[in-house]
């Protein structure tokens, strides 16, 4: 008996370690840069390569996501079914996750790589000081087009979309803030517009653009634009360069008027599980070897300004995908408009869409 008993303890002794040692290294791996982290990104938006490269260098396992929209994005987070420890919102939806406590602060003493950051990306209105969010890429929206497949037109304008040669010819991106923001824009309005008059006025004008248009749709934007299925898509920059990389009869153009640039960033929500693995992970994104490989593949503009060095001057010098300041100037950036009036846009585009299926 005393010998069970002398059993028992010894197992009792010998689980209370081994649950010890365990609740070392699962605090270790949360604090420590070690363990895993969650990543929550927009589709097609960083080289895999990339990835495994920060897996073998740091130790730490990366569980990839992607959405589809800011607005699903943030939902998800302010669920907090899952904790993710990095997310790539806009400029417009950090200011809206900063307003709901969705974000950690970034500690810049763990990120010596923000030093590569061309200053013109940093300190903007939507994060002053960059205490939240640290700059991934940057772009515009615009027209993406395939001069083979057309007769002449041309897209200085928006209101070139409106063609009645072009029926069934055009692809709209599938969000609100982009296509009820194009109206806008073609008829003068700030793309930033909270006037209901100015609003109703381009959703009716984007009702006869609709036989105009084909679909309305996210990523599969590029492949249709690619085997020529249409030839014209409103599009960001990002994936007018993709379709270009395939098909070189392709163009882009911001039209005149005006248009969107706007800004990813790089977050820590406030439901982030490994904080240190997550400034890890931000620090090596920003390393301008990294940074240069990621814009390669992913085609959008880089704002890391030791990567464009490392990078072929025929895209960095071009002026579609790289704008000057002065042309920056005419650009508007997406503003946080609040919840009541991103739903009056979400509603429209909405309307919109409806329209085009009668």
């Amino acid at each position: 008996m005393k010998d069970l008993v002398k059993a028992s303890i010894a197992i009792i002794a010998i689980s209370a370690v081994l649950f010890y040692a365990v609740h070392l290294l699962e605090t270790s791996s949360a604090t420590s840069g070690s363990g895993s982290i969650s990543v929550y990104n927009w589709g097609e938006y960083i080289d895999p390569e990339l990835v495994t490269r920060f897996e073998e260098e740091t130790g730490i396992q990366v569980v990839y996501e992607t959405f589809d929209s800011n607005e699903s994005m943030m939902t998800k987070i302010e669920q907090g079914g899952t904790s993710y420890d990095v997310a790539m919102p806009s400029e417009y939806a950090i200011e809206r996750m900063k307003e709901n406590d969705l974000l950690l602060p970034i500690d810049q003493n763990k990120i010596p790589n923000l030093e590569n950051i061309d200053p013109y990306f940093l300190d903007l209105p939507f994060d002053p000081g960059n205490e939240y969010s640290i700059p991934y890429f940057w772009g515009t929206v615009g027209i993406a087009f395939n001069p083979s497949l057309l007769e002449g037109q041309t897209f200085e304008q928006w209101d070139d979309l409106w063609d009645p040669t072009l029926e069934q010819e055009v692809i709209l991106v599938d969000s609100a803030r982009e296509v009820i923001g194009m109206g806008l824009n073609s008829l003068g309005y700030s793309l930033n517009s909270t006037d209901l008059g100015e609003l109703r006025e381009a959703t009716d004008k984007l009702k006869i653009l609709g036989p105009n248009v084909k679909a309305i749709i996210g990523d599969e934007i590029v492949e249709m634009m690619r085997r020529e299925e249409a030839a014209v898509a409103v599009t960001w920059s990002g994936q007018a360069a993709d379709m270009m990389w395939i098909n070189e009869d392709i163009d882009y153009v911001v039209p005149v008027e005006g248009s969107n640039l706007w800004f990813d960033n790089m977050v820590i929500p406030s439901t982030a599980g490994n904080v240190d693995g997550a400034h890890e992970f931000i620090n090596f994104m920003l390393d301008p070897e990294v940074a240069a490989q990621n814009a390669d593949y992913v085609g959008y503009s880089t704002p890391n300004e030791e990567a464009l060095a490392l990078m072929d001057p025929e895209v960095t010098e071009d002026e579609r995908f790289y704008p000057t300041e002065e042309m920056r100037d005419r650009l508007e950036v997406y503003e946080n408009l609040g919840l009541e009036m991103l739903g009056v846009y979400n509603e429209l585009f909405l309307e919109f869409k409806m329209d085009m299926e009668k």
